[in-house]
């Protein structure tokens, strides 16, 4: 995977994205998850206006009141996934494509999952121009996650959630692990739960910032 974006601008971009790249690896420690962050182009993820911000470890609006969230913890939460190429794992919140992009690098499946029919469709256009065949993305319709493909050996859930969401638990296979954003709709602690054979094993991962996670045992719209 290549930026495609004007010669001019591109040996820019590829200083930026080296840039990142090098920041990112300093603090996280997965290989295959930086050797997928620094093969994968973010600024087709990004709107036009905002290609400058593309490689800046910052989250940025993608319209329809979502993100592309910080590199960093994109980073972080696939990190903490521990993927060694063989899971199936679902996506909540596909947004632009891009962090389900970077799981088709990580794991066998994806299924990935969007409230938003138009987002939806533009991530899958990208998904497709890359190459990605292991992604299956879906419209959210009502249940959250998707059970019919479960159980699922990783659960990434990309907006916020009021409490760790029983459907999704009830959605990961036992010794698998779920990522998701816990705490209010302005800010939130990033928890990991690894589903065990009698209960739950949940660690803080630290502070974080999403859009909220919308639907049945989520937030209402």
């Amino acid at each position: 995977m290549k930026p495609r974006v004007s010669n001019g601008s591109r040996s820019q971009m590829e200083i930026a994205q080296r840039r990142l790249i090098e920041s990112l690896s300093a603090r996280i420690k997965d290989q295959r998850v930086i050797d997928a962050m620094a093969r994968t182009p973010r600024e087709i993820f990004v709107p036009p206006q905002a290609q400058d911000l593309a490689y800046e470890d910052v989250p940025v609006s993608i319209g329809h009141q979502q993100t592309i969230s910080q590199p960093y913890i994109v980073a972080m939460m696939l990190a903490a996934l521990e993927l060694q190429g063989h899971e199936t794992v679902l996506e909540v919140g596909t947004g632009s494509g891009y962090q389900a992009v970077l799981l088709a690098q990580l794991a066998r499946r994806v299924v990935t999952v969007e409230r938003i029919a138009a987002l939806a469709k533009e991530a899958e256009d990208r998904i497709r121009r890359l190459g990605c065949r292991n992604v299956r993305v879906e419209v959210a319709e009502g249940t959250l996650g998707c059970p019919r493909y479960a159980p699922y050996q990783g659960i990434i859930v990309a907006a916020a959630a009021p409490t760790i969401p029983q459907k999704l638990l009830e959605q990961v296979s036992v010794g698998g692990r779920m990522v998701v954003p816990v705490g209010g709709r302005d800010e939130q602690d990033l928890k990991r739960v690894v589903k065990l054979e009698n209960g739950f094993d949940v660690v803080g991962l630290g502070a974080c910032r999403f859009v909220p996670l919308i639907g049945e045992d989520a937030w209402e719209e």
